[in-house]
């Protein structure tokens, strides 16, 4: 017995004929016969005798139909309700993204997200910081990742949680290259993050504790533009060390060092405290899985 015997049964019982069944079911009426000839077989009881120039339900043919109609109701309720919920718009997932944070990273913390058992609809927003918080305390974001923590004295309802930290790395297309380093800065074209990036001051210091005088040759608030400038051979640029192998071979530039005691963090910044939503955990992990992590984040369960 199966289901398409069912339907053509219960047809048959509810048209009062094979043949005003078979034109219901555009078929031939050989073979809507056929069929609930195998459902009788299947059964070992006749489910119909004959009734003038029609059919009429034997009383085990009454007893099959009573659970016809509750089997057949059934499958259509299934069909329904999984047609229902493929068709149901996925639920949206809002991030803010400031503008200085490398467009990689951000795509690694990211990408987790479309593995979520139930998937959602990725929405980035990119911007300052101010005008992300802004859009987190009317809760049209459900989180932002940014190059430092929350500022204090807001009056915005937030709370910002490390996801990881990496060493500076120099990078500089072949021709400037060099193996010397860092003096080799000293008095060398130098392409620096905006002064608005938190890891701006860092450099700045590490250079004068060093006792380097590079040419800054340029200030970029967008770390991609940077990079595109260094790839043509500019100036020497610096980079999270997290990302050197992608950097090295997205742009055709070398590493040159690393400043292991400038480091350059990256925070969540979420309306919870405690992290709740599926999405936010996906992206907590795959900060736990970056090579370079150094500080893991800590979450209250």
């Amino acid at each position: 017995m199966n289901l398409k015997h069912l339907r053509y049964f219960w047809t048959v019982a509810r048209m009062g004929s094979v043949a005003r069944a078979s034109e219901r079911l555009h078929l031939t009426p050989q073979t809507v016969s056929a069929q609930v000839k195998m459902l009788e077989e299947a059964l070992g009881v006749a489910l119909f005798r004959p009734a003038g120039r029609g059919l009429e339900l034997t009383e085990a043919g009454q007893v099959a139909l009573s659970y016809a109609d509750e089997i057949l109701d059934l499958g259509d309720e299934m069909k329904a309700a999984l047609t229902a919920r493929r068709e149901q718009p996925r639920p949206i997932f809002h991030v803010g993204i400031t503008d200085v944070v490398p467009k990689s990273l951000a795509y690694r913390l990211l990408a987790p997200v479309y593995t979520l058992p139930e998937p959602v609809r990725l929405i980035c927003r990119e911007g300052p910081m101010d005008l992300l918080l802004a859009e987190l305390a009317l809760h049209r974001l459900d989180m932002i990742i940014a190059d430092r923590p929350m500022p204090e004295g807001l009056a915005v309802r937030g709370h910002g949680h490390k996801l990881c930290e990496s060493a500076i790395a120099f990078f500089a297309a072949p021709e400037l290259a060099c193996t010397a380093f860092p003096a080799c800065l000293d008095a060398a074209p130098l392409l620096l993050p905006g002064a608005t990036t938190a890891v701006r001051g860092q450099i700045e210091h590490w250079l004068g504790e060093s006792r380097l005088n590079p040419n800054v040759a340029g200030e970029f608030d967008d770390g991609a533009l940077m990079k595109a400038f260094g790839q043509a051979g500019v100036g020497f640029f610096p980079a999270p060390a997290i990302l050197a192998e992608e950097i090295a071979a997205r742009y055709g530039v070398r590493e040159v060092g690393r400043v292991e005691n400038v480091r350059e963090a990256f925070w969540l910044i979420t309306g919870e405290r405690h992290i709740s939503h599926p999405a936010v955990r996906a992206v907590v992990e795959a900060a736990h899985n970056l090579s370079e992590t150094i500080v893991p984040a800590r979450f209250s369960e």
